[in-house]
């Protein structure tokens, strides 16, 4: 016969305790994990290399020489362009969404929420036959030759469609439903009183949105903002199909390039030996600018909100 103990309350808030608790350690010891797995499969390419490997240019697996450059500069330069082309409309979108009609905003906010679940390889396999042919066709043409953008150094004058700018492109399409649901939802929060007070004093909806809203919901907007670098930062397939897949310094928007995770995901299949430890270097590189960002993220969050006096 089962006997069944009878759990009284303080059991279970002892019990919910040691849970919760638990779960909070879970998370630095994870962290440490990666970082202690990472650093010692990256031993024998610090071991080889030395610190010089972070700013070296070859990749030559014939004469085992690497360096990590071409792969952070990739990285860091389709990341910097997504955020800043995807910043505007994720800006502007939310705030369509706040003050469209109660039918149009609803269906509008549930297709934004569907693109934000759309799986990143969907995203490479419509850039690679669908947006690489036009940049190929249509918009570096007009970019270049058109509106002679070609002029500005390091812009660039041709190119066969695949690229860092192309890439920057799809990260900003992907990461744009994330920045704007969050957007969205601090503008919700903004009490109604306030923005009605600014269009009662004759202020724009641009005015109100700029003098109010954004300086009510600063800190939420940082965090989208973050949200969506720490998201284009790691992503790897959608980069995969259009970034080029070069190893080489880009010298232009149009050159072909690579980014960490795009290095990691071509070669890690077949790597041994000493390029299996510079794909775990390249790995631990990656995740030390992702925790990067997320201590710039804090500390800006923190200061943001002591200036306004919040904690």
């Amino acid at each position: 016969m089962i006997r069944i103990i009878p759990v009284t309350s303080a059991g279970m808030d002892r019990l919910f305790r040691v849970a919760a608790a638990g779960s909070a350690l879970l998370v630095p010891v994870l962290l440490a994990a990666f970082l202690i797995q990472l650093g010692w499969g990256s031993f024998p390419a610090w071991r080889e290399f030395g610190p010089g490997f972070i700013i070296g240019t070859d990749w030559d697996p014939v004469a085992n020489s690497y360096g990590a450059l071409p792969a952070i500069v990739g990285t860091l330069l389709t990341t910097a362009l997504a955020l800043l082309i995807s910043i505007p409309p994720a800006f502007v979108t939310a705030l369509f969404l706040v003050d469209a009609p109660a039918g149009i905003g609803e269906v509008l906010s549930q297709a934004l929420d569907l693109l934000a679940a759309i799986p990143s390889v969907i995203y490479g396999m419509w850039g690679l036959f669908v947006l690489v042919p036009l940049m190929q066709d249509y918009v570096q043409p007009f970019l270049s030759e058109t509106l002679h953008l070609g002029r500005i150094p390091f812009f660039g004058q041709d190119g066969n469609g695949f690229g860092i700018l192309t890439a920057s492109l799809i990260l900003a399409l992907m990461v744009l439903p994330y920045m704007s649901a969050v957007m969205r939802n601090v503008f919700k929060m903004t009490p109604g009183v306030l923005r009605e007070s600014a269009y009662g004093i004759g202020c724009t909806r641009w005015e109100t949105a700029r003098d109010i809203v954004m300086r009510y919901g600063i800190r939420g907007l940082l965090g989208g903002i973050f949200i969506g670098l720490g998201r284009a930062l790691g992503e790897t397939m959608a980069v995969l199909f259009v970034v080029g897949n070069v190893v080489e310094m880009p010298v232009d928007l149009y050159a072909s390039g690579t980014t960490i995770a795009a290095t990691l995901a071509n070669n890690f299949a077949e790597a041994d030996g000493i390029l299996r430890a510079v794909l775990f270097a390249l790995g631990l590189i990656l995740l030390l600018m992702a925790l990067g960002v997320q201590i710039l993220a804090q500390y800006y969050l923190f200061m943001t909100g002591a200036k306004r006096g919040e904690k």
